[in-house]
């Protein structure tokens, strides 16, 4: 019994998040000597989280455009414009919205393929999406934080720079861990670290923002109903309109996904790298949400089924 309880407090990976929130706002000061090591993190993240993509995967090439292009048009094109749209009405501080602009311009999470599995959708539909979504964010990240971000001062050069060493370095780095030697290592950490790691970045977003989100409720709530809205609503409408145009629900469960799911510990550090630690607050809400509604759409189609 004592085995089991110790087990879920430092093992699983939904607990590991929540507490890392709780974490924030409880001790929230050791927070700024954390924010120094969150980029090193993100990267190691970006790394094991890459070799959950074969290369293979990608082939053959023309039965995999289509999943690869929903995958983009879904995550950057319909989710972003949805949050940007919402953002611009109804957050008026500028670091906040620039914020809300890097989710938007972020890659879709990882964490859509255990949730893919769990939901009963396609694996492979969205394992495609995903990889779109991650080469796509070379162009596309850069592209509209420059566009909707235009008086921030930021140089595009600087955003491909980040770009470089954010998606392509880990992703190439990543094709080491496919070398027999290396897997058999990397597979038994690779879990761990990389649950470990989001938590350092949420617990370090939240605590350096403590005081404000104690202080400033109104945009609190403001943040939190673009989050819900472009999350939570738009998944919905989505969901319930795609299900009755397609007889794959399998398909339709692997887009949700796709739409809705942005890397939040990519959003944590782009946007403290870019705009400082007030840009941070809609990415350490964002972590929140997204377990939220990865857990939620679970639950709905465990009883669906």
């Amino acid at each position: 019994m004592t085995t089991k309880i110790i087990n879920e407090l430092f093992f699983n990976r939904n607990l590991i998040l929540i507490l890392s929130v709780f974490a924030g706002f409880l001790f929230g000061d050791f927070a700024f000597f954390t924010k120094d090591y969150v980029f090193s993190l993100l990267i190691l993240i970006m790394i094991f989280s890459s070799s959950g993509i074969p290369t293979r995967s990608i082939f053959p090439l023309k039965s995999v455009l289509k999943p690869m292009f929903r995958g983009i048009l879904l995550n950057y094109v319909v989710f972003g414009l949805v949050m940007i749209s919402l953002a611009y009405f109804l957050i008026s501080d500028k670091n906040i919205f620039y914020g809300f602009v890097v989710i938007a311009a972020t890659p879709p999470g990882v964490i859509i393929l255990p949730f893919t599995v769990k939901s009963k959708g396609d694996l492979k539909y969205s394992t495609l999406g995903l990889l779109a979504g991650f080469l796509a964010s070379i162009v596309l990240t850069p592209l509209i934080i420059d566009l909707f971000t235009e008086n921030a001062s930021i140089s595009s050069i600087e955003l491909v720079f980040l770009m470089v060493k954010m998606v392509i370095i880990p992703l190439l780095l990543s094709r080491l861990l496919f070398i027999p030697k290396i897997a058999k290592i990397s597979n038994k950490i690779k879990g761990r670290a990389t649950d470990y790691s989001f938590a350092i970045i949420i617990f370090t977003a939240v605590g350096m923002n403590r005081s404000i989100f104690y202080s400033n409720v109104n945009m609190l709530i403001s943040a939190s109903l673009v989050l819900i809205i472009s999350m939570f609503v738009l998944g919905a409408i989505f969901y319930f309109i795609r299900e009755k145009q397609s007889n794959k629900p399998e398909i339709v469960t692997s887009e949700t996904l796709l739409l809705t799911i942005k890397s939040s510990g990519f959003a944590v550090v782009t946007s403290l790298e870019l705009f400082g630690k007030a840009a941070t607050i809609p990415a350490a809400l964002l972590s929140i949400f997204v377990l939220l509604f990865v857990l939620a759409f679970s639950v709905f189609k465990s009883i669906k089924s």
